[in-house]
């Protein structure tokens, strides 16, 4: 099971349906989450939000979501989420030109979420504003339009993409059953240790 933490994005949906088919999945309000709710989870999915980090008092959302830092199952941050997981990590955001249709991104590193999509794809963007890489992260993926659009944390199972894969057709399907596969290989290993 994926927990989908809904920011308010109205694409919440389409992640929904493009998890369900590849494993169960239940959502809950971003600001309501807490990861001993649900041990039975093999990881955690952060959607995008209807909202401005550079433009809004930001406090309840980095309260509410400390919790990244310690979670130890995959989490994978999309939009608003891959910007809330910087946030926590220390990154800072910025206002760039909006960016609202498909991007032409380039794969910067290899890494097992963007198995199966070719070095240079095509997302959908629906942003504003941007992040820093924050430290102790790698840059997997960039753009003419933004330079982070995709990291991974170096020690985790911690990603974020600026992009949204639940609107991007097969190669977002893609990159979330790619995201599937890390946390149900990350529940295995995590089920041997404790054997």
């Amino acid at each position: 099971m994926i927990v989908i933490l809904d920011c308010g994005s109205n694409k919440v949906p389409c992640i929904e349906d493009t998890v369900d088919q590849f494993i169960d999945f239940k959502t809950i309000p971003f600001l309501e989450f807490h990861p001993d709710q649900f041990p039975e989870a093999k990881g955690v999915i952060i959607s995008g939000a209807p909202l401005l980090i550079t433009e809004i008092d930001m406090e309840k959302y980095l309260i509410a979501s400390t919790w990244i830092k310690n979670y130890d199952k995959p989490l994978l941050g999309i939009c608003f989420g891959h910007q809330i997981i910087g946030l926590q990590y220390g990154a800072f955001g910025s206002k760039i030109k909006e960016d609202r249709d498909w991007q032409e991104i380039e794969q910067m590193e290899t890494d097992s979420l963007f198995s199966r999509i070719p070095t240079v794809f095509q997302m959908m963007e629906d942003h504003c504003e941007v992040i820093s890489i924050p430290a102790g992260f790698t840059l997997l993926a960039s753009s003419d339009a933004s330079i982070n659009e995709g990291m991974r944390h170096k020690d985790k199972n911690v990603f974020g993409v600026q992009f949204h894969p639940e609107v991007s057709g097969n190669m977002g399907s893609v990159l979330i059953e790619n995201f599937i596969k890390i946390c149900e290989n990350s529940s295995k290993q995590h089920d041997d240790v404790e054997i």
